[in-house]
């Protein structure tokens, strides 16, 4: 059956689109009245995750809102880690905690990569209910964490702001940092290719936290490992091509690097113009992004602003995904999510005709 808006996957193809399409990273979550009153019937965080009729519930709140373009799976990046048996829990004000980081060569060598349809068969049957429950309106986004950012979560045992071991890892013991981004870089390509066999449309994978590294180290320890999940990814189900998103927070200045990884579309945070990366990259890729996510703390008018800055600085022609340059806070007024819409949808034709 043909979707009925097929505006986003039109526009990673770099086929023309009558107004510019939009999704927001997080467009599902804690924002949303009715976000939080589902997880509180859930229980917590992961409870949620793992109820496929729940989660299936939280990506269609925010399409039920607003006049979005894609829906995306609603999960969580470090499902991967969790079902190698690391013990993943979440500590109010503080996120996602590891029992059991992994810090040394024994602890790498006794993971194991998990069994997809046992050990993550809570998110497979989400993808396979969204897709049923969206019957054709809209495309699904399955996503991952990228081998980097899974790992550093892993190594850390939590967020961190030095990122101590695991560069102390990446530096002192380069070849077990390597073994563990392989084994997850193969975790990760099995994970997207069950999303993508389930039902999911395009696939996009976070790395978080790649722009800590420097360059070299970016290239060898988080781009290599992408690049290889790309190539082993399933790139055409059910007749149409499946899209891969590649963001990297803070990776603007490897626009080039990123775009030759076998990507269809790279998306920005905000301190890369799009004007400029259009311009670095011309028409090989599709460019998504990059509103700041504080914008939407601001006046109306300041907001419709920001929209128009936006769009005129891709400009005209096809290729660009709008979406925030990271996830939208928790603190948003959701009324300002429909002026940014509004703006969006009233302003973007004019670059289209």
């Amino acid at each position: 059956m043909a979707l009925k808006n097929d505006r986003f996957l039109r526009a990673l193809a770099r086929q023309p689109v009558d107004r510019t399409p939009v999704w927001m990273m997080r467009q599902a979550g804690r924002y949303l009245p009715e976000y939080r009153r589902t997880r509180e019937e859930a229980g917590d965080f992961m409870a949620l995750c793992k109820d496929p009729a729940r989660a299936c519930e939280v990506t269609l709140q925010p399409l039920a809102r607003y006049p979005l373009d894609a829906a995306i799976l609603f999960s969580d990046i470090l499902t991967v880690p969790d079902a190698m048996g690391l013990g993943l829990h979440f500590v109010a004000g503080e996120g996602p905690r590891f029992h059991h980081p992994v810090r040394d060569r024994a602890a790498i060598a006794a993971l194991s990569k998990p069994h997809i349809e046992r050990d993550l068969d809570y998110v497979i049957e989400a993808v396979r209910v969204i897709r049923r429950e969206l019957n054709d309106r809209l495309p699904l986004i399955g996503f991952s964490g990228s081998p980097w950012t899974l790992a550093t979560y892993m190594v850390e045992g939590g967020p961190s702001k030095e990122f101590r071991y695991i560069k102390g890892m990446l530096y002192g013991d380069p070849h077990a940092l390597h073994a563990l981004l392989s084994l997850l870089a193969t975790a990760v390509t099995d994970y997207l290719n069950a999303q993508i066999l389930a039902g999911a449309q395009a696939v996009q994978i976070f790395d978080t936290w790649g722009g800590v590294l420097s360059t070299p180290a970016y290239q060898a320890f988080s781009l290599d490992y992408m690049r290889r999940i790309v190539d082993g990814l399933i790139r055409e189900h059910q007749g149409r091509k499946v899209p891969v998103i590649l963001f990297t927070k803070h990776g603007g200045q490897w626009l080039e690097r990123i775009g030759e990884s076998g990507c269809d579309a790279v998306g920005l945070d905000w301190t890369t113009e799009l004007g400029d990366a259009r311009a670095r990259v011309g028409d090989r890729l599709a460019l998504q992004g990059n509103l700041d996510p504080g914008v939407l703390f601001g006046a109306p008018s300041m907001i419709r602003a920001e929209v128009a800055r936006t769009l005129a600085s891709f400009g005209h022609g096809p290729g660009h995904v709008f979406n925030l340059g990271h996830g939208i806070s928790q603190f948003t007024p959701p009324e300002n999510v429909d002026v940014f819409l509004s703006a969006l949808h009233e302003l973007s034709p004019a670059y289209h005709a």
